[in-house]
């Protein structure tokens, strides 16, 4: 199986791999990464967990919940993840995380935006949401740089937070 997914100028997009376990627990495990999402770093336990879990996905038929490292071309090293998700609204869903250490060097940035042409060149992807917790401005504005466009800020039950909302579609997309 290719584990190769696509490529940015300073990046590449892979499928996640066992060694990639080190960096992956470094950056599940930094409270300050997952505040927004779990809102604690995760054990190694976990992260070994999830980490097995994400790679199995890959082999599942009609998978439609795909997270990929991101590489630093350069260097080769694992600096965080990226997806592309079928969530429970059935939308498909856009996300990023990156280590800490890397925070702030235009990676969002430049992952966003190459993932949402991954993702429109994909035959069954009409629409791209994401979506970003109010208080997480890092992300908010990668998501404001990219071809997404803002839709709206609400109360999300699922995780008991506000959210905004970004969204495009195929149709307003311009490569």
């Amino acid at each position: 199986m290719n584990s190769m997914v696509f490529e940015t100028p300073r990046l590449l997009v892979r499928h996640l791999r066992p060694d990639d376990l080190s960096a992956f627990h470094e950056m599940q495990g930094n409270t300050n990464v997952m505040r927004y999402t779990t809102g604690r770093g995760m054990t190694p336990e976990e992260n070994e967990r999830e980490l097995n879990r994400l790679i199995d996905r890959y082999t599942q038929p009609d998978n439609d919940f795909w997270v990929w490292a991101v590489e630093e071309k350069t260097a080769g090293a694992f600096i965080g993840t990226c997806a592309l998700v079928v969530n429970h609204q059935q939308e498909q869903e856009i996300g990023f995380r990156f280590l800490e250490k890397y925070w702030g060097q235009g990676f969002g940035t430049e992952i966003a935006r190459h993932l949402i042409d991954y993702a429109f060149s994909l035959p069954d992807v009409a629409e791209i949401v994401a979506y970003v917790h109010v208080d997480n401005l890092g992300s908010a504005k990668v998501l404001e740089r990219s071809p997404l466009q803002f839709e709206r800020t609400f109360f999300n039950t699922e995780e008991n937070c506000m959210d905004r909302v970004y969204r495009l579609a195929r149709a307003d997309y311009h490569a």
